[in-house]
C-alpha cells in the first residue's frame, strides 16, 4: 500500500528501485556512469535536473535512505569497511602513520624536562627553572609547525580514502595509486579549509571547554561536504548539523566511540615501550621511542578507519535527507 498523506498533504517517500519514466530517459543524451542502471541511478550534480518521481534506493551500499535509522548507518559502515579495508590500510598508514611518527620523533627532542627539587614536608614545591617556560614555548612552536605540515599530508589521505570508498561502494575500480593521485589533487585546496576548521576548534577550547566540543561535533562534516560540494564547507557543515542535530550529534559520537577504543590501547602501549629503555625513554629518540611509535601508529589504525568511513557515511546519510542520491551519484561529484 503507498504511503498516505498526513494532514499537511506530505507523505513519506515510497522505499524501493525507481521505476522506468515512460519515453526518452530524462537525462537525453548525456552519459551514464558505472554503476548508473539505465534510468535507474542519478546523473552528478550539475547535468541535468532530478527526475521526478525518483525513490530511495533502500539496497544503496553507501546511502542509508531516511527511516532506516542507526542499524541502516551501521550496516552501510560495516559494508564500506568490508569492500575497502584493502585500499585504504596503506592510504592510512602512508598519510596518517607517517606523519604522526614524524610529529613525535621531530618535536620529542624540544620537550622540557624541569629538574624535579626534592623539598621537605610542608614546604611550598620548587619552582620552575628559568628555562623551563622558554623550551616549552619552543617545543609548542616545533610541535605546530609539524602539525601544520603533516595536515597537508594526512589531507591527501583523507581525500583519496573519501573517494576509495565512494567509488568502491558504486562499483567503480579503485586503486592506491588512483586514490593518491585523486588525493594529491585535491589536498591543498582542503588542507586550507582543515587548517580553518582546527584553527575555530582551538579557539573555542581555549576560551571553553565546551564550545571548542561544540565546534568539533558541528564541522565534523566539512571535509566530506567540501569533497563532494566544492562549496563553504564551513557553513554547509553547521547547516547540516543543526538541520538534524540529534542524528548527526549520534552519529559522530557513535564515530568518535569506535575511535576511543584504539586510542585507550594505543596511549599505554606506547607509553610502555618507550620507558622500557629507562625513565627518560619516552622523551628522547631511542629504539624504543621508535618502536612505540611504529606500534602505536598500527593500533591507531582501526581509530583513522573509523573517522573515515564513519563520517562519510553519514554526510552520505544526511544527503538523502534532502533528496534521493545513491553512490554513484555521489561517486560522480567527487569527480
Amino acid at each position: 500500500m503507498p504511503p498516505q498523506p498526513g494532514p499537511s498533504g506530505w507523505a513519506p517517500p515510497a522505499f524501493g528501485p525507481p521505476s522506468p519514466p515512460a519515453g526518452p530517459s530524462p537525462y537525453g543524451q548525456q552519459p551514464h556512469f558505472a554503476g548508473y542502471p539505465p534510468y535507474g541511478g542519478y546523473p552528478p550534480a550539475g547535468l541535468a535536473p532530478w527526475p521526478a518521481g525518483s525513490a530511495y534506493d533502500p539496497q544503496d551500499p553507501l546511502v542509508t535512505p531516511p527511516g532506516f535509522g542507526v542499524g541502516g548507518w551501521f550496516e552501510r559502515v560495516l559494508g564500506a569497511l568490508r569492500r575497502s579495508w584493502r585500499t585504504l590500510v596503506p592510504i592510512m598508514l602512508l598519510t596518517q602513520g607517517l606523519p604522526a611518527i614524524a610529529i613525535t620523533l621531530l618535536a620529542l627532542p624540544f620537550y622540557p624536562r624541569p629538574t624535579i627539587t626534592v623539598t621537605a614536608p610542608g614546604e611550598p614545591p620548587a619552582p620552575f627553572p628559568a628555562e623551563y617556560f622558554r623550551e616549552l614555548f619552543v617545543f609548542v612552536g616545533v610541535a605546530i609547525v609539524v602539525g601544520v605540515f603533516a595536515l597537508a599530508i594526512q589531507c591527501v589521505g583523507w581525500a583519496a580514502g573519501t573517494w576509495a570508498v565512494t567509488r568502491q561502494a558504486a562499483g567503480e575500480p579503485v586503486t592506491v595509486g588512483g586514490a593518491l593521485r585523486y588525493g594529491l589533487r585535491r589536498a591543498p585546496a582542503l588542507w586550507g579549509w582543515m587548517l580553518l576548521v582546527f584553527a575555530l576548534v582551538m579557539v573555542g577550547a581555549v576560551f571553553c571547554y565546551l564550545p571548542g566540543l561544540y565546534l568539533m561535533v558541528a564541522l565534523s562534516l566539512a571535509g566530506p561536504v567540501f569533497l563532494f560540494e566544492r562549496g563553504n564547507p564551513i557553513s554547509r557543515s553547521f547547516k547540516i548539523f543543526h538541520a538534524r542535530f540529534g542524528q548527526v550529534l549520534g552519529r559522530v559520537l557513535l564515530v568518535g566511540l569506535m575511535a576511543m577504543v584504539s586510542s585507550l590501547v594505543a596511549v599505554p602501549v606506547q607509553m610502555i615501550i618507550s620507558l622500557a629503555g629507562g625513565p627518560t625513554g619516552a622523551f628522547e629518540i631511542t629504539a624504543g621511542t621508535v618502536v612505540g611509535s611504529v606500534v602505536t601508529v598500527l593500533l591507531y589504525l582501526p581509530a583513522w578507519l573509523a573517522y573515515l568511513i564513519g563520517l562519510v557515511v553519514t554526510y552520505a546519510e544526511q544527503r538523502a535527507h534532502e533528496g534521493p542520491v545513491n553512490a554513484a551519484r555521489l561517486a560522480a561529484e567527487l569527480g
